[in-house]
């Protein structure tokens, strides 16, 4: 009961520690960026409202709620996916093609905003196709994920049979799969971006990282230039890129998690192994993070103890 009632203690003291450390982060997100940003915004207000003021100056037959409602309409028409060219409207952003890359960004929760129904049926549909589709992308994401695992250890396994390797074999496979998943995801696709959409390398790197951790502002999508003309295949090999590179960086971003938790004061090695036996039976560390803690200490009190006392010691994770 003592023991419950510390660990509750050290939770909730981690949960506060944790909210502080949270809010602190963002709030320094917000000021560096408000930093940045903001002279940008206001130099960006200011020129428009030259330019309104300038082409009402220039053309007195033009009127101020006249133009406001023309306006307001070129922004309506290009949010629906249309836009002037000389005399004729460009379309396709709801071809197949298209509708296709726009469910794949639905159901990964990327969601760009420059894009959506405008339909009432069409809304409709979209919240029952996520309301599905985002439950089965995680299945497929997670499977994926854990083949890349495997894929990643049954290298290090083979390279420990070959060479006799092992820290050295794992560091090494994990390493390469690191470097392999940065170049095909992040540092390969801006120089496609930059062929097809005319972007520099930075703009086409920020719009792969943002697509792919699922922040989707919207600022730059692919196939939304009317000017240029695209491939049919284009927004299909970019759907198979997102897919298998959300699922990379889902397991960069778990190894990530790992490895602040386990470097965290949470993980309290100097437990008895009753007490972790507690834990387990209770619930509070079944899960992958929670059991590679329990391994972290069993690890660190194996090299301590004897042989006896070790394998008595990780009994209670091998009966799980």
């Amino acid at each position: 009961m003592v023991a419950a009632r510390r660990r509750q203690q050290q939770r909730r003291w981690g949960v506060s520690v944790l909210l502080v450390a949270y809010l602190g982060y963002v709030g320094l997100g917000a000021g560096v960026l408000q930093a940045l940003e903001r002279p940008a915004e206001v130099q960006a207000a200011q020129n428009l409202l030259q330019q309104h003021w300038e082409l009402l100056a220039n053309h007195t037959c033009l009127q101020g709620p006249a133009l406001r409602r023309l306006i307001e309409g070129i922004i309506q028409a290009y949010k629906s996916g249309i836009t002037l060219q000389g005399n004729t409207t460009s379309l396709g952003r709801w071809d197949f093609s298209g509708s296709f890359f726009f469910s794949i960004s639905a159901i990964t929760t990327i969601g760009y905003g420059n894009l959506s129904p405008s339909t009432v049926a069409g809304r409709i549909f979209c919240i029952l196709f996520a309301l599905f589709g985002i439950p089965l992308n995680l299945v497929l994401l997670n499977e994926i994920g854990q083949l890349m695992l495997l894929g990643v250890q049954h290298c290090a396994h083979r390279l420990e049979e070959v060479f006799h390797w092992q820290k050295k074999a794992s560091l090494l496979v994990k390493t390469c799969a690191l470097v392999t998943g940065l170049l095909l995801f992040l540092l390969l696709p801006p120089l496609l971006f930059s062929d097809k959409e005319g972007w520099s390398y930075e703009e086409g790197f920020y719009y792969s990282f943002v697509t792919l951790s699922t922040i989707g502002f919207g600022d730059y999508v692919i196939g939304m230039n009317p000017d240029r003309t695209y491939p049919g295949w284009y927004k299909n090999v970019i759907s198979l890129w997102i897919l298998f590179g959300m699922a990379w960086l889902a397991l960069v971003i778990k190894f990530c998690i790992n490895f602040l938790e386990s470097s965290s004061d949470f993980c309290k090695c100097n437990k008895s192994s009753t007490e972790m036996a507690e834990d387990l039976m209770d619930g509070n560390k079944n899960s992958v993070t929670g059991l590679h803690d329990v391994e972290i200490c069993n690890d660190k009190d194996t090299k301590t103890k004897g042989p006896d006392e070790s394998h008595t010691y990780a009994a209670p994770t091998e009966a799980l």
